[in-house]
């Protein structure tokens, strides 16, 4: 049975700059170490009851100005295009109700990990107060983000401090990034991810070591062919590199999803539609040669490491990734669920990152420390634990990614 888990080498190049925060350091090695063993820890999962949150997922916008083609809630048949912004902004959960929660986790014994993500994290009024806010309970911050603001906000993430920056890097220069990555009205983003990590390492030099800064690359079509070109025109400015093979489903598959899932609970799903796309990358031997190339590199002293996710090698293996929803590659089964809670701009809990039909509960009445082990959501563990995964699990960051 495979976990995803960081690359040991991206584990090794960056511990003296985590090891200098050991409330850090234990929250990363207990979140892995859970993973690892999972199955000791978890003797009786088919209960569905839960330990300690260890990783909140906060999508704490879903406004975002980019339009990624292989984003699923922006892009090619992303499940908002059919919203209103306004609308999505109103029903934003406060920045005050966001503190009350993260206190009421301390309090309860949950001192988890905080990932911020969107739609693009940066347009969420408060989010600076909000960084501020977890490192202050030394709940460790992370960030998923376009690179938007990041300039201006430099020092406040620095001195926070932030734990992890991960910017979205897509192509080695402008014309390709932006190309693939364009904005939803007038912009440079490449630009603005450039002067944004200038000036978090500027800042950083003089302060706290943190954040870890990481290159995010979702592969696509048009990229696959350079992804040593992303490495090195970028491997002077981040500590480490990620390559997702990215999310897809198929309509055969989202078909099958979709008796699955009402089957076990009721009603028929919709957000997975959104990852149905034609951005994925079909050279895989010329695919195959880029991640051999990279991983020449990285093995090089000194070094920048990299991961993927998921780590697969060779032209057989990728082109059953992007043409074979159906193989899973040994991840058979979730320990997500029993380790981390999403939370959706609008407050909806969810067990799941990236396909949250199902919802527990939400934030604005109730508190994660409530909703962890209620009846919903044991339900929902219960019956991935039992009855298997679903079609859709098959492409999920939860399953195959942090």
């Amino acid at each position: 049975m495979k976990r995803s888990a960081i690359s040991s080498q991206v584990l090794t190049a960056n511990l003296l700059r985590v090891a200098a925060h050991p409330w850090i350091l234990a929250k990363m090695s207990v979140l892995q170490g859970e993973k690892l063993f999972f199955d000791t820890l978890y003797p009786c999962s088919a209960r569905g009851h839960a330990r300690r949150i260890r990783q909140v997922g906060i999508r704490i916008t879903d406004l975002c100005n980019l339009r990624c083609r292989t984003c699923g809630q922006w892009g090619e048949r992303g499940f908002l295009h059919q919203c209103d912004p306004k609308v999505l902004r109103q029903d934003e959960v406060s920045p005050e109700r966001y503190q009350q929660l993260f206190a009421d986790l301390a309090e309860h014994g949950h001192r988890p990990i905080l990932y911020f993500w969107g739609g693009e994290p940066m347009l969420y009024r408060g989010i600076l107060d909000l960084v501020e806010a977890g490192s202050r309970l030394h709940l460790p911050v992370a960030i998923a983000t376009n690179g938007t603001g990041i300039e201006a906000a430099a020092e406040l993430l620095v001195r926070a401090p932030l734990f992890l920056l991960q910017i979205s890097i897509d192509g080695h220069t402008g014309d390709l990034h932006n190309r693939l990555r364009p904005s939803a009205g007038r912009g440079d983003n490449f630009r603005a991810i450039e002067s944004g990590l200038a000036a978090v390492r500027r800042v950083r030099a003089r302060r706290t070591g943190l954040p870890l800064i990481a290159s995010l690359t979702t592969i696509s079509r048009e990229n696959s062919a350079h992804l040593v070109d992303i490495y090195d025109g970028f491997r002077d400015r981040v500590d480490m590199f990620v390559f997702y093979l990215s999310w897809w489903i198929d309509e055969a598959d989202a078909a099958a999803h979709d008796q699955d899932f009402s089957r076990r609970f009721g009603f028929t799903p919709s957000l997975h539609r959104g990852w149905i796309g034609q951005w994925k990358a079909d050279n895989h031997a010329a695919l195959a040669g880029q991640i051999e190339a990279l991983l020449a590199r990285s093995r090089q002293p000194g070094a920048v490491p990299v991961t993927f996710i998921p780590f697969l090698r060779g032209e057989r293996a990728l082109t059953a990734y992007y043409t074979n929803h159906r193989e899973r590659f040994g991840y058979d089964q979730c320990v997500s669920i029993f380790q981390v809670v999403e939370v959706n701009s609008n407050g909806d809990v969810s067990p799941c990152r990236d396909y949250h039909d199902y919802v527990v509960g939400n934030v604005k009445t109730a508190t994660l420390s409530e909703l962890w082990n209620s009846e919903c959501y044991v339900a929902f563990r219960r019956s991935l634990a039992t009855e298997g995964l679903m079609p859709v699990c098959s492409r999920c960051c939860g399953l195959m990614g942090y």
